[in-house]
């Protein structure tokens, strides 16, 4: 492990990585219907399950290993586990809990697996596999009550138990980087990287980790409230592999935030927009060729260390950032004079 991490830092020196597109779109382009998501196992349960998707790493694994296989073979380095919602905490909306764990360690192997065959392949091109802890279907330090503002429907210590069981189970699977991702919540970010160091203890590991954010709309912050460089200086100390931005918008008005994001990380950064904005009907247009003249636009103007697609995004947009980025230089790490710098919602940074 420690010479794969070694390589993995070499590689996003000398070049910008791709991560891969949106599992969710792929998987809705099957069709599923509510028996696909129980197979056998789950037929008789008590609660209706399609829209599960992370558990179709357990009943349905040929669609998961396909849509992999895809993203690998349209250039990607590293692929996501397909737990984006498997922690305990989001697997509740199923009465799921209890499988979240099998759920985890499945879906990393299943990743590991492809991954493995495509670095036998090409060993000059190692793939790597996220494990990714999301966001969870609940919120740290916001209200879900208009009501009453002071009202939590969870807790700090809720979220790093959920956490920590996630990641040892993806570490147990076999993954070679953990991806906290789609962060709206900074507070559930530090849950997530107190967990993560936590499970790295229990396991007696100690691997790469990537963060990413998520401005939630044209006002530049998250749902919490904070910019993007008071996102970043709020968790600047957990000192990741990288910081990135993904989700809720397209590459178009995103690339503000990118440009300020490249300003201020004094690490790699990382970026997966949406193919655009969802149309009337929950779907998103903007196609491989447009959204890549973006992010290659990114790559020439050196804001990015490591890009791939999240909503709306397909194997043929994962290929068209991966030629069209192939001779373009990483973004190069600056060298930020010593400031201390502080974080309410917006930045605060003393010489």
């Amino acid at each position: 492990m420690p010479n794969k991490r070694a390589a993995l830092t070499e590689a996003l020196k000398q070049r910008i990585l791709i991560l891969d597109g949106a599992m969710g779109t792929m998987i809705q382009q099957y069709k599923l219907e509510e028996h696909d998501y129980r197979g056998e196992r789950f037929k008789d349960w008590h609660v209706l399950v399609k829209g599960n998707n992370d558990l179709l790493s357990i009943t349905k694994p040929e669609v998961i290993e396909q849509i992999h296989r895809q993203f690998l073979e349209a250039g990607a380095d590293i692929i996501e586990t397909n737990t984006f919602n498997a922690t305990t905490i989001s697997m509740e909306d199923y009465d799921m809990a209890s499988v979240s764990r099998e759920i985890n360690l499945v879906s990393a192997q299943l990743a590991r697996k492809l991954c493995d065959e495509f670095t036998t392949r090409n060993p000059d091109k190692l793939r790597y596999v996220a494990g990714v802890l999301g966001p969870t279907s609940k919120t740290c330090s916001i209200s879900p009550d208009v009501n009453d503002p002071g009202y939590r429907n969870i807790t700090f210590d809720q979220l790093v138990d959920a956490y920590i069981e996630s990641t040892l189970a993806l570490i147990e699977g076999g993954v070679d980087l953990i991806l906290i991702e789609t962060i709206f919540d900074t507070l559930n970010a530090k849950a997530a990287s107190f967990a993560v160091e936590e499970a790295f203890e229990r396991a007696g590991v100690t691997l790469p980790v990537m963060i990413s954010g998520t401005i939630t709309d044209a006002s530049g912050r998250t749902l919490s409230g904070q910019t993007t460089e008071a996102f970043y200086n709020s968790i600047r100390h957990i000192k990741p592999l990288s910081i990135g931005l993904n989700c809720a918008l397209g590459p178009d008005l995103l690339r503000q935030y990118v440009v300020e994001l490249s300003r201020v990380c004094e690490t790699f950064t990382s970026v997966h927009p949406n193919a655009g904005l969802p149309n009337e009907f929950g779907e998103y247009d903007l196609e491989a060729p447009e959204m890549a003249k973006e992010i290659i636009d990114w790559g020439k103007e050196g804001l990015i260390n490591i890009v791939g697609g999240c909503c709306g995004t397909t194997p043929e947009h994962i290929k068209a950032f991966a030629d069209g980025l192939a001779q373009v230089a990483p973004r190069r790490l600056p060298e930020l004079e010593v400031r201390m710098r502080l974080a309410g919602l917006e930045a605060c940074n003393l010489n």
